[in-house]
């Protein structure tokens, strides 16, 4: 947080705007409530846990914008509707709700319990629902406005040691196409940006070492995004410029979901081009 301001955008692109973000305190959720506070919105940062969000908070508060850290548990319908009342009571309005909050484990799908998999499910399909249900029915319907972003996961294609995830996420991604029709008439926006791999602490500390230093080599960029860039996204979405991307899965993973690493193919992602002589015509 050395730097005041975003390096992308205009300052004050967002002002007035109040803008709900789950999962807040670490990672990709951290880095965009931040860069949507640069921007002149009033962040408000959900999560299960406290202390991640009260660091998030005050990060925010430092580089002079507005924040508010809630705990609380997105699968509890209990909580989302108060977490949403809370937030019109003392803002009066909602534009924006990131729907970054999600988790999984590694694990070969036939050792995935049924508990580990309702866990998941009701993570990233429930929970994402009770959020996404509450800010358009008390929020954004009324108003006749309003933008949700859901965060899913790329590659499409099938992840092994992730089944769990991947049928989670992509009933998000069809929720989302689902409803950007039906609320269309409100007014309401809806995207899903499909995240690849990201240099991350959950990545970092969270995976098996092996695991963390092949996957750069699978991206064909040869190297992870950066949090930053998935903030400028989010905010990007959020703002003017966003207004007429509605049911769109936006990809960002330096081309993952078209293939599986370097192009031309190879260990060290070097050109396979043949030499001057093999390319002449031959008669």
């Amino acid at each position: 947080m050395a730097e005041r301001g975003s390096r992308i955008f205009q300052p004050g692109l967002l002002a007035g705007q109040v803008c709900v973000v789950s999962g807040a305190g670490t990672g990709l959720g951290r880095a965009s409530a931040i860069e949507l506070a640069r921007l002149g919105a009033t962040v408000v940062g959900c999560g299960r846990r406290a202390e991640p969000l009260e660091a998030m908070r005050s990060a925010v508060e430092g580089d002079g914008g507005s924040a508010e850290a809630v705990a609380m548990d997105i699968r509890d319908d209990e909580a989302v509707d108060a977490l949403f009342d809370g937030v019109l009571v003392r803002h009066g309005r909602v534009d924006l709700l990131v729907n970054n909050a999600g988790g999984q484990f590694l694990s070969p799908a036939e050792a995935i319990s049924p508990k580990g998999f309702r866990t998941v499910i009701e993570l990233n399909v429930t929970g994402t629902w009770l959020m996404t249900h509450a800010a358009a029915t008390k929020a954004f319907i009324p108003a006749e406005r309003g933008k949700v972003i859901s965060v899913t996961l790329s590659p499409h294609n099938g992840m092994p040691g992730m089944v769990h995830s991947g049928a989670a996420r992509a009933a998000v991604e069809n929720m989302t196409r689902t409803l950007s029709v039906e609320w269309s008439r409100f007014g309401v926006t809806l995207c899903a940006i499909a995240a690849g791999q990201f240099d991350t602490e959950t990545m970092r500390t969270k995976y098996p070492r092996e695991v963390v230093e092949a996957v750069p080599g699978t991206v064909p960029l040869g190297r992870l995004g950066t949090e930053e860039e998935m903030a400028w996204l989010v905010a990007y979405l959020a703002s003017p410029a966003g207004d007429f991307f509605s049911g769109s899965v936006i990809t960002i993973d330096g081309a993952r979901d078209n293939w599986f690493g370097a192009w031309p193919p190879g260990a060290d992602g070097e050109s396979r081009e043949p030499p001057a002589e093999e390319r002449r015509p031959r008669d």
